[in-house]
């Protein structure tokens, strides 16, 4: 009990010292909540509670641990190598004072107790070999790997491509419980052309690289989509590696540098259990979720690396690029126009004209050949974004190996007569209008189920809604309306799509901001109501614990003077306390203590 309340009392103080980042890091790290935590004795005893050690413990490895246990069992020392002991003093499992490191007996206590429970013992942790090397991959191996992973990589860019598209023409709902609504789950599935299950991974995939991003209750692209659909795949692709391996966690990252080039199979789940020996589930689940994205990107196929995965881990995004760029199929730069109304690239298009080619036309078949159609409503669609007859023409003409056939261009003329036929404007008070020349489209608006959800009312020759008018707008215009929106002179005006903003989450009112600001002992300015109280606060600690404690005073000359002290009460603004030393009992007035420390 005294050896555990001398390890708070340090604890507490070396926490007290600490900035508000690393507070908020360390509360992060040990799962600390708020609930009855006063002060930083109440928060050192919630760290050095034998449950909470035990997880924290859990996220160390082996070197760390074996220097932690030989701290523990043979006392304080200065000599330790700091690279093994960083990871512990973060989780507050050691402590620092004047460059020697000590382990709170309530750690110690943990580690030894570790045999018992099939853990090892400190005498294991420094004896206990690795497990053998990893296999390297032969060529022939390695040749395969690479075909599988350009494969898994050149799809899952692909469908990641198709994410942000489906997202910049609607956007998806997110559950309060969290996950997509099934409705938008669905139309992403189809987009995108996978499977249902897939699409959360993908999207996952998709927001690690700020692509994606939840604002609002929705998910939708972010301004970097834009941009990125613009690069050529093997850049895309390196975009989404690149945002994969800066998410690593550094001990993961770690472990999967060793097999840059070997399996990352069984052998890899053998040396983890090695060099975390507590990690159990916890290291697994993560290190799962990580190779999974992997497997996803192409970095590796069947828990091998490629080719492009071995250079990303070991030189980064630019060789990983270029490595998959000899693997990824060749981009083309003409297109089919056939008479169906439909085109077809024989090959992957080139970014800048997938992307525009998007906006005039629908896709219908993706792959390596990709099918597009062209439609009266895919071109209300164009135009809406400030596309006209002749600019989609002119377009179509430049990459069509095969011309505009009269159709399509009978099509691009009817289009441009009809687009503008229904137009949505803003009233006073922000709601929308609806007017049209067209009175049966009015009334098609008021009983069609696709936008029922607008709730728009007849008012005299308009139709009324409570929503926005661009709300209104993009709704009519994914519905396949030829609508235009108008300001208040009736003048056309092209909208832009929402895009969501990654502003840094604040951190104001978060429950560890507010657990510091309780530490901190409330609003309270004065450096010397805190060092009182703090004061106090060690006192107390020893006088229930029976603590011996090194008290420094200020004598009336000015010098000062340690005392070997056990306290026994605080009264008055006087310390009673027995002299060790002397073996009397001192009075000393708490205005003349400046410091208060363990027992020499």
């Amino acid at each position: 009990m005294p050896a555990a309340d001398t390890s708070a009392l340090a604890l507490a103080g070396q926490l007290r010292a600490l900035g508000d980042d690393a507070l908020i890091e360390l509360l992060a790290a040990r799962e600390i909540r708020e609930t009855g935590i006063r002060d930083f004795f109440d928060l050192a005893d919630a760290l050095l509670d034998p449950e909470s050690i035990q997880r924290a413990l859990a996220h160390l490895d082996r070197p760390t641990l074996a220097t932690l246990a030989d701290l523990g069992e043979h006392g304080p020392a200065s000599d330790p190598d700091p690279a093994h002991l960083d990871a512990a003093l973060k989780l507050a499992l050691v402590t620092e004072s004047d460059g020697v490191f000590t382990v709170p007996a309530s750690v110690a206590e943990r580690l030894r107790q570790w045999p018992t429970e099939g853990l090892p013992s400190l005498d294991e942790l420094t004896s206990v070999p690795p497990p053998p090397a990893i296999a390297p991959v032969s060529r022939v191996d390695a040749r395969f790997t690479d075909t599988v992973a350009s494969e898994r990589a050149f799809g899952t860019t692909t469908s990641v491509a198709e994410l942000v598209t489906a997202l910049q023409h609607e956007t998806a709902r997110e559950l309060a419980r969290g996950g997509v609504a099934l409705p938008d789950s669905k139309r992403l599935s189809a987009a995108m052309g996978v499977e249902l299950d897939a699409v959360p991974s993908l999207l996952e995939i998709a927001s690690r690289a700020n692509l994606t991003a939840r604002q609002d209750g929705r998910w939708m692209p972010t301004a970097a989509a834009t941009e990125w659909l613009l690069l050529s795949a093997p850049e895309r692709w390196a975009r989404l590696a690149e945002s994969w391996m800066d998410a690593l966690p550094a001990d993961i990252r770690g472990l999967l540098a060793l097999g840059s080039h070997a399996s990352w199979g069984e052998r890899l789940d053998d040396y983890t259990n090695w060099l975390y020996p507590a990690g159990g589930d916890w290291m697994r689940e993560r290190i799962a979720t990580y190779t999974r994205d992997a497997e996803l990107l192409g970095i590796t196929a069947d828990s091998v690396p490629s080719t492009p995965g071995s250079a990303l881990l070991a030189g980064g995004p630019a060789p990983a690029a270029e490595a998959m760029a000899q693997l990824f199929p060749a981009e083309v730069h003409t297109v089919y126009v056939q008479h169906d109304l439909s085109i077809v690239s024989p090959g992957p298009l080139a970014a800048g004209l997938d992307s525009r080619l998007r906006a005039i036309a629908d896709v219908e078949g993706r792959g390596l050949a990709t099918t597009y159609r062209v439609s009266p409503a895919s071109l209300y669609r164009a135009m809406a974004t400030g596309e006209t007859a002749s600019s989609v023409r002119q377009f179509l003409s430049e990459i069509s190996s095969t011309g505009i056939p009269q159709p399509l261009d009978y099509l691009l003329n009817e289009a441009a007569a009809r687009y503008g036929l229904v137009r949505v404007g803003a009233i006073d008070g922000g709601r929308a209008y609806v007017r049209s020349t067209d009175d049966t489209l009015l009334r098609t608006l008021l009983v069609d189920q696709d936008v029922a959800a607008l709730g728009l009312t007849r008012a005299g020759d308009r139709l009324l809604s409570r929503f926005d008018y661009e709300l209104v707008f993009w709704s009519l215009a994914e519905a396949r309306y030829p609508v235009v929106a108008e300001d208040s002179a009736g003048r056309v005006v092209v909208l832009a799509r929402r895009q969501a903003s990654r502003a840094a989450p604040s951190t104001a009112h978060s429950p560890a901001v507010s657990l510091i600001e309780k530490l901190r002992l409330g609003s309270s300015s004065d450096p010397e109501v805190t060092g009182q109280a703090w004061l106090s606060r060690q006192l107390d600690v020893a006088i229930r614990a029976k603590l011996g404690l090194t008290v420094t005073v200020t004598l009336p000359d000015g010098s000062s003077m340690d005392y070997q002290l056990e306290p026994t009460s605080v009264a008055g603004g006087r310390l009673r306390a027995r002299d060790r030393k002397s073996d009397i009992e001192r009075t000393l007035p708490l205005s003349s203590i400046v410091a208060v420390g363990p027992a020499l």
